[in-house]
């Protein structure tokens, strides 16, 4: 088997072997060096213009999960046994007439200033004409909310290709969590709000086998 072979089956492999864990064998737990890969995997996604509106909170603390727990209804058995939870944050207002925007373009991916003055009407037209992201405030958010969906699933390509198990959890009451998460100091005074979270550790059990829609049923060329 060649080495291209070699990875397409890896890859393929570790599709089958993620599921959506909903508990945890909580005695197992992610060695720091797994998990460092998992969070650099997070971290290296591509986001729309590279602006990366996120921040992710690795929530090991007992008492805040317990508190998370009583209004997240999809992580009930998640949140006691994981080895690391972890919140994804979505900035609010990635507009391009921001500070955060302009020091993304010209501080983070040092790109000379005049040339960032030049795109700017074309960052405005594709935020404000293209996509219509200043219709309202929540419009903002949930475009920022797209690009952390990206490194989530980086997130957990990487932990199933290290074998670990992971879960997407989007069953919480979003405003509570919001409330709890800013009063615990983490929201950067509302810089930042709750996109999704998910769960990593090493399954209790085995799951049932995957079952998905057929490929002629999802995937369509054109040519």
């Amino acid at each position: 088997m060649s080495a291209n072979e070699t990875k397409r089956q890896e890859l393929l492999d570790a599709f089958q072997f993620r599921h959506a864990t909903k508990s945890f064998d909580a005695e197992r737990k992610i060695s720091d060096k797994d998990f460092h890969v998992i969070l650099e995997a997070g971290r290296l996604s591509p986001s729309s213009v590279g602006l990366e509106p996120w921040k992710f909170l690795v929530i090991q603390n007992p008492e805040l999960r317990g508190k998370m727990r009583e209004i997240s209804w999809g992580a009930q058995g998640q949140l006691p046994t994981a080895s690391h939870f972890v919140v994804l944050l979505a900035r609010r207002n990635g507009r391009y007439d921001t500070d955060y925007f302009w020091n993304q373009m010209t501080g983070i991916k040092q790109i000379p200033e005049e040339t960032v003055r030049t795109m700017m009407s074309r960052y405005s037209s594709f935020q404000g004409e293209d996509f219509r992201l200043f219709e309202s405030e929540r419009a903002l958010f949930d475009w920022a909310s797209k690009q952390t969906y990206i490194a989530l699933a980086n997130m957990m390509t990487a932990a199933a290709l290290l074998g670990i198990d992971s879960c997407p959890v989007e069953g919480f009451n979003l405003d509570k969590m919001n409330e709890l998460l800013e009063q615990e100091g983490l929201l950067e005074d509302g810089a930042y709000g709750v996109s999704v979270m998910a769960a990593f550790g090493y399954r209790e059990k085995d799951p049932r086998p995957k079952a998905r829609r057929q490929a002629e049923d999802v995937i369509q060329w054109i040519e």
